[in-house]
């Protein structure tokens, strides 16, 4: 993959642009979409992270809807802009090589869905077209396959079938971003500081209710935040030829026993160990404490969902890391801070 399709090659200091990227993947000015979001922020501290010393590569730039008056990740050029008003994006992607898409709306409104996951990424792709872009990466969701119980599947092995708006459009903005010759990364469940969905969520259900459904001993692929900007900035650095429409699963390879999770979290709250209780008395508990808590995502929290990621390993030659343990331990503090204070 060498650019995004478009109707033409740029001419003039744009051309040159493109062919100093194609010489040099590392030296890409990568834009960063939602770059003052949990994962949106991580990716930009690996890219500091990464970048070396000052002047040896650009600057990473972040599109965000309220650029942050202390910048998150030193050396970041943050810009304002809203998916949703594609004149906001206009020559967004001037002078850029990679678009590392994290910005999504995970809420119920099926509108926001829509003009934010599926017709703000199909701008972003013009854009990117127009402006000659190479690499296109947009963080998705394994959410898109539905509902489970998933058992190690490979990527193509499933026929996705969402139940949520949100994962609807995402699917939708994932085939558009197939289609240009872009890359997909689907991660399960994503935690680390500045979640505020997976383990501030098992924690709600938990302080609703202390128990357990009986035989719900789940397995789920979970990755560290930080693990998964790993991933997506070493796609951008790669000296290998990317492989165009490709779609990966991200998570770390050894699935996480939600048992393990469970007793780490009720330590944190100094919750008492629930005991076990009927599957249906604990769903049926949990309907009427917590009617928001979809089924589905009730079913994240208690069945199998766990995915073969051997392939983004290999891709990425990266080392997996030390694992969920390690990883928890080095968030837990934030996460005991963050759960006070939601108490």
């Amino acid at each position: 993959m060498t650019a995004l399709p478009q109707a033409r090659r740029p001419d003039g200091p744009q051309a040159d642009v493109a062919q100093r990227d194609h010489r040099d993947p590392g030296g890409d000015t990568v834009l960063v979409v939602g770059g003052t979001g949990f994962i949106g922020s991580a990716v930009l501290r690996e890219l500091s992270r990464r970048r070396g010393p000052v002047g040896t590569a650009p600057l990473p730039r972040a599109l965000c809807r309220r650029p942050p008056r202390t910048p998150e990740a030193a050396g970041a050029q943050y810009m304002a802009g809203d998916l949703t008003d594609p004149t906001a994006l206009r020559d967004i992607c001037s002078g850029i090589g990679t678009v590392i898409h994290t910005a999504s709306y995970v809420g119920h409104d099926p509108h926001k869905c829509r003009d934010v996951n599926y017709t703000g990424t199909r701008a972003l792709l013009e854009e990117a077209r127009r402006h000659g872009v190479r690499r296109f990466i947009y963080v998705s969701t394994a959410a898109v396959y539905g509902m489970g119980p998933h058992r190690g599947p490979h990527e193509g092995q499933l026929t996705p079938s969402p139940v949520s708006w949100a994962s609807t459009t995402r699917l939708r903005a994932e085939e558009e971003v197939r289609a240009a010759g872009g890359t997909v990364l689907r991660p399960h469940l994503v935690y680390g500081v500045g979640d505020r969905w997976f383990v501030p969520g098992l924690a709600r259900v938990l302080r609703q209710v202390p128990s357990w459904p009986a035989g719900a001993c789940a397995r789920s692929s979970v990755i560290a935040v930080e693990d998964l900007a790993r991933v997506a900035v070493a796609l951008v650095r790669s000296q290998r030829p990317h492989e165009g429409g490709g779609t990966y699963h991200v998570a770390d390879p050894r699935p996480l026993a939600m048992d393990d999770l469970l007793t780490r979290l009720r330590k944190l709250l100094r919750l008492p160990e629930g005991g076990r209780i009927p599957a249906a008395e604990h769903r049926l508990l949990l309907r009427r404490t917590m009617p928001e808590l979809s089924d589905h995502q009730y079913a994240l929290l208690t069945e199998d969902h766990w995915f073969d990621t051997s392939r983004i390993w290999r891709r990425t030659e990266l080392d997996p890391g030390p694992g969920f343990d390690e990883c928890f331990a080095a968030c837990s503090s934030w996460y005991a801070r963050q759960l006070e204070h939601s108490a």
